[in-house]
């Protein structure tokens, strides 16, 4: 199965307009300016967000709120697919 990559729903030849619009627009000469900036931009937004989560997870673990909710999920999800391979061991047809 191919699986085709698609950010936002947009597909590659949308992706390419765009950019032929942009370098119409902001020309050839400005596009590693934009680019840098908006690189600073995602940056800045990711580590804003690590400080709000790890701020978030300090102040859970001073109240005494478990924060390994997503560790016990991801937990029970491997014990119900190993019975479920342990299950279909059996049914499964060797070639």
């Amino acid at each position: 199965m191919i699986q085709l990559a698609t950010f936002l729903f947009i597909g590659t030849t949308e992706v390419i307009f765009i950019l032929l619009i942009v370098v119409m627009v902001f020309g050839a000469d400005k596009l590693p300016e934009i680019a840098r900036g908006m690189g600073k931009g995602m940056r800045m937004l990711r580590d804003a967000s690590t400080d709000i989560k790890s701020e978030i997870t300090k102040s859970a673990e001073k109240q005494g709120i478990e924060t390994n909710v997503t560790k016990d999920i991801t937990d029970e999800i491997n014990k119900v697919k190993d019975d479920l391979q342990d299950f279909t061991g059996s049914v499964k047809r060797n070639p």
